[in-house]
């Protein structure tokens, strides 16, 4: 599995969890199923730039932020 997918997916889900947000609050947020968003957060399948944009969009954070993968590194410290 490609490292990036991998380290996007486990970014979105510690994202989500760190809101408060279960799989199915976020899907319908973004306005994707919940078996994409778990597929998702799995590394085993990636969004499209529309979806990206959904993403940050509901979670009021720049997409950029979405792959800043350190801060994900610092808070499991």
């Amino acid at each position: 599995m490609p490292s990036l997918r991998r380290d996007f997916g486990k970014r979105i889900k510690s994202i989500r969890l760190e809101r408060k947000l279960t799989q199915e609050q976020f899907a319908e947020l973004v306005d994707i199923s919940v078996d994409f968003l778990s597929l998702i957060e799995r590394g085993l399948n990636s969004p499209s730039f529309e979806v990206l944009e959904q993403m940050a969009h509901s979670l009021k954070m720049p997409v950029r932020e979405l792959f800043d993968f350190r801060k994900q590194s610092a808070s499991k410290r």
